[in-house]
């Protein structure tokens, strides 16, 4: 087995709370810029990933605490859908993508890293966004600044959300 020494990942670590990491960010709007919230109404939020797979990396969430889809209402899938369906022409049009990934890991055993909440990632990607050192050592490297890519992250939602 490799090891790799990645002090990064502690931040991850330390933040754990008691409370559902999701539930903090909903129950907490005045830390939204802190926490990298790009959009919040009354059903959800969209959230930077503050570990991304690729640059700008995000999360539809909504405020309702379950670990089954099949909990939410009908409204409020819809309206998610429907922010899903927008953030993705916003990176497309307005990031740049060539492709995007759309996902929810469902359940622990289904992937989930915080399985007690749903939640809808939204990855841009691009023809060669992975190299050689992601099939090797089973390491990412993000070459972008976070809080750049926050930035224009939430200049786009400004533009191109409205649900």
């Amino acid at each position: 087995m490799d090891y790799m020494y990645a002090p990064w990942r502690n931040a991850y670590m330390a933040h754990k709370k008691e409370e559902c990491v999701f539930c903090h960010i909903t129950n907490n709007p005045t830390l939204d810029e802190e926490h990298h919230v790009l959009y919040r109404d009354d059903f959800c939020f969209i959230v930077m990933n503050r570990f991304p797979y690729t640059p700008g990396h995000f999360m539809v969430i909504p405020h309702f605490h379950t670990d089954a889809i099949e909990e939410l209402n009908e409204e409020h899938w819809l309206h998610i859908s429907c922010l899903v369906q927008k953030c993705v022409k916003m990176l497309k049009v307005g990031f740049g993508a060539q492709g995007v990934n759309l996902g929810m890991n469902l359940g622990k055993s289904g992937g989930a890293g915080i399985a007690e909440h749903v939640h809808y990632h939204i990855i841009p990607r691009w023809t060669g966004d992975t190299n050689f050192i992601t099939t090797i050592a089973d390491t990412r490297v993000y070459g972008n600044d976070f809080d750049k890519i926050f930035n224009k992250m939430k200049a786009l939602i400004a533009e191109y959300i409205s649900c």
